[in-house]
């Protein structure tokens, strides 16, 4: 499943479309636009427009244009982007796979190639610029002013981190490969982290983010092989807990989460 880590190689990819105009926009599922105008009006806002840059919120890919307009994607579970044949990432982990025409969702052309986004599952969307306002800060550069006053919830702590309002770009992966790392069990209420905990808690997202992002995605984690398994702990051999919190599968260790 797409997470920050993997969105941000989708725009790494797109960036190489950076200064050329576009020539088309493609969409194949008009459900695909639930967040936007209709393809025509999409069209006449975006088709003649310059791609002046490529950025990223949270699990958002932006696209912005000479003329003001900005194009936020959003690849849901089981999104990812073709650019000219190029795939960043061409299976997720928990996903399914594919790159016929089928699973092709959304597409522009540009002079200077074209990129698709692959959804077989078409739960992702695009969006005509979008709100950023309603996501919280992004996880790569989380600050503990920035979550403290999401900590101030009797929510159980995943709930909490998953909630793109509250930080934006965790997902199920790195939010139970940080909480491991972090010691905190995950189904603690976020009010009763103390200051120390909090501080402890951003910093290791914020190392988790970096280090699975130099390793090459959200199921690098030193934590993926015993999660697979439903086995021990890598750090102190206890067995694992499966627990449903946050509507999510989560895996921690009783013995070291506290």
């Amino acid at each position: 499943m797409p997470e920050l880590i993997e969105v941000e190689s989708y725009r790494t990819a797109a960036a190489r479309l950076v200064g050329s105009r576009i020539t088309r926009v493609e969409c194949a599922d008009d459900r695909y636009l639930r967040h936007t105008v209709d393809l025509l009006a999409l069209r006449s806002v975006l088709e003649g427009a310059r791609l002046t840059d490529v950025g990223r919120h949270g699990k958002v890919m932006l696209l912005g244009t000479d003329r003001g307009h900005v194009l936020g994607v959003r690849f849901g579970m089981t999104g990812r982007l073709s650019v000219d044949g190029y795939e960043p990432i061409t299976e997720l982990r928990y996903g399914p796979s594919g790159t016929g025409d089928g699973v092709r969702r959304f597409g522009i052309g540009t002079t200077a190639g074209a990129a698709w986004v692959l959804d077989p599952r078409r739960l992702g969307s695009v969006e005509l610029d979008p709100d950023l306002t309603v996501l919280g800060p992004d996880a790569a550069s989380l600050r503990v002013d920035d979550l403290r006053p999401a900590l101030r919830s009797s929510r159980a702590l995943k709930a909490v981190l998953l909630d793109q309002q509250s930080v934006a770009g965790l997902g199920n992966l790195l939010v139970d490969e940080s909480l491991w790392r972090a010691g905190l069990a995950p189904g603690r209420p976020a009010e009763s982290l103390g200051a120390a905990e909090q501080v402890r808690l951003v910093r290791t997202v914020v190392r988790t983010v970096a280090q699975l992002t130099r390793r090459g995605g959200s199921h690098t984690g030193d934590l993926q092989e015993a999660r697979d398994a439903r086995g021990a702990c890598p750090r102190c051999g206890a067995a694992l807990a499966v627990d449903r919190i946050g509507g999510r599968t989560t895996i921690w260790c009783p013995g070291d989460q506290r």
